[in-house]
């Protein structure tokens, strides 16, 4: 889910549309409408598509013990990309960064898809995640521009539901095309999709670009840039260091260390890495439950494939209720009257994570149905829609007007930092207790010591997000 959901505190000084006519479907913005819509519904097609076939692709590549890179690494270019977009998009408006991460995110489906081993396969899913970073903040600098402000809402709603359709069906096409055609076409048929939004689009934004010229070409920021940078290298020097797991590894250990430290130190406002008490602990707690959430369910499809033999269509389908009731989490939280219980939501919602995970490995035990894995994940996602939510709405109560978009753009930092840090140090761990050594999946069967590995991730997570839950009560500020 968050691939669809950054925000760039970079676009705040973007002009925006004030044109009263129409809706979001009238002639205005029909077209437009149209194509962003479907932009972000490829995005989340690949996304739970990727879920679905990654168990095989590892397979197939001998590459268990890079599992974890594989997402891992999309979310490290992310980092970058987040923060490039949004000062690019400030200086010359969406249309180049929005083209030109299209671009570069189907030119990294194209080499995951054709990667002969599982280090060009990683390096693939990091031009998707550079790619989708790019084209993700400069689309919310198109709805910043493009449309008025009573019709954003509405706009953002459609982003959201967007999430919904491909949560279903992506497990079924990938899986159905996993099994029968091969997993690379899932990667290498998505590129075609992108080319009719494009075509539907191209025009509507065109005119937009004209219609609202920049008021002048923003600078870019060096420090910020060259701290995302920092974070990006850092974090893929821990993560290799991480899967080397030798006396040569200390190396890149820390060099990763003293890149990343200072920087995610100058990204994230004062006070987040201590859980200061307001605002700190609200963008801290978007990267934990980010990263618990997200780095347990990349090990779903392949602990239910290859500890419960599924096929990779059910497997995947076990994150289905996942994302479904994540969007009920979210409406939840958005009812009237809930505003009185924001710290309550937040913490019931990291407790909900908590139960999810420890409740998804309850499958590793025989006697266990499969079926399990999924209701705990229909409990989980609605935690998240809860926590998720909550945290964005508590950071713009927390913030002024001049900080709204430096704290919308932390929170992202902090979302993407999340991931690539769990994720990294679920990959560890699960290649230092055997993981690596499954069986080719295609056997449904499990290496020695993938069932303790795939026990302590989740375990490690589920002790994360109850961590976040202890760290809930410090988002109000003292009295």
């Amino acid at each position: 889910m968050t691939t669809a959901s950054p925000v760039s505190a970079d676009t705040a000084s973007v002009p925006i549309s004030t044109d009263p006519g129409g809706g979001v479907m009238g002639d205005r913005f029909r077209a437009l409408t149209l194509g962003i819509v479907s932009v972000v519904l490829v995005i989340a097609f690949e996304a739970t598509a990727v879920n679905t076939a990654m168990p095989v692709a590892a397979g197939e590549l001998d590459g268990f013990g890079l599992y974890a890179f594989a997402f891992s690494g999309y979310f490290t270019t992310t980092l970058f990309a987040l923060v490039v977009s949004g000062q690019w998009c400030d200086r010359s408006g969406p249309l180049r960064p929005l083209f030109t991460g299209i671009a570069v995110f189907g030119a990294g489906l194209l080499v995951a898809g054709a990667a002969p081993g599982m280090w060009i396969f990683v390096g693939g899913r990091a031009l998707q995640g550079l790619g989708g970073g790019l084209v993700i903040v400069a689309l919310y600098v198109v709805v910043g521009r493009a449309y008025p402000e009573r019709l954003r809402p509405s706009v953002f709603a459609a982003f959201s539901a967007a999430w919904v359709l491909p949560s279903i069906v992506g497990p079924l096409v990938a899986g159905a095309v996993t099994q029968h055609i091969g997993w690379r076409w899932v990667f290498l048929a998505v590129p075609v999709l992108i080319l009719l939004p494009l075509a539907v689009m191209g025009p509507a934004l065109r005119r937009s670009e004209k219609e609202q010229p920049l008021l002048g070409g923003a600078a870019f920021d060096r420090r910020r840039t060259g701290l995302a940078a920092m974070a990006a290298v850092g974090a893929g020097l821990l993560q290799y260091a991480g899967q080397r797991l030798d006396l040569p590894g200390l190396l890149p250990a820390a060099v990763g260390a003293a890149l990343l430290l200072p920087a995610v130190l100058g990204l994230l406002p004062a006070g987040t890495l201590r859980a200061g008490r307001g605002l700190p602990t609200v963008i801290l707690l978007r990267g934990v439950a980010a990263g618990a959430f997200f780095a347990a369910e990349a090990f779903i499809p392949l602990m239910m494939r290859t500890e419960r033999g599924l096929s990779p269509t059910l497997a995947g389908l076990t994150l289905t209720s996942g994302g479904l009731s994540w969007a009920l989490g979210s409406w939840i939280q958005g009812r009237p009257g809930a505003e009185r219980y924001r710290t309550v939501m937040i913490r019931g919602g990291f407790v909900l994570t908590a139960v999810a995970i420890a409740g998804a490995a309850l499958v590793l035990v025989p006697a266990v149905p499969a079926w399990v894995a999924a209701v705990a994940w229909g409990v989980g996602g609605i935690g998240m829609g809860l926590a998720v939510a909550s945290i964005s709405v508590l950071m713009m109560k927390l913030s002024t007007p001049e900080d709204a978009g430096a704290n919308s753009a932390s929170l992202q930092v902090s979302d993407a930092l999340g991931n690539v840090l769990l994720m990294g140090l679920a990959g560890v761990l699960f290649g230092a207790l055997g993981g690596g050594s499954v069986a080719a999946v295609h056997d449904g069967a499990a290496g020695a010591g993938s069932t303790g590995a795939f026990a302590v991730i989740f375990g490690v997570m589920a002790g994360v997000a109850l961590l976040g839950a202890l760290a809930s009560g410090r988002v109000r500020k003292a009295a």
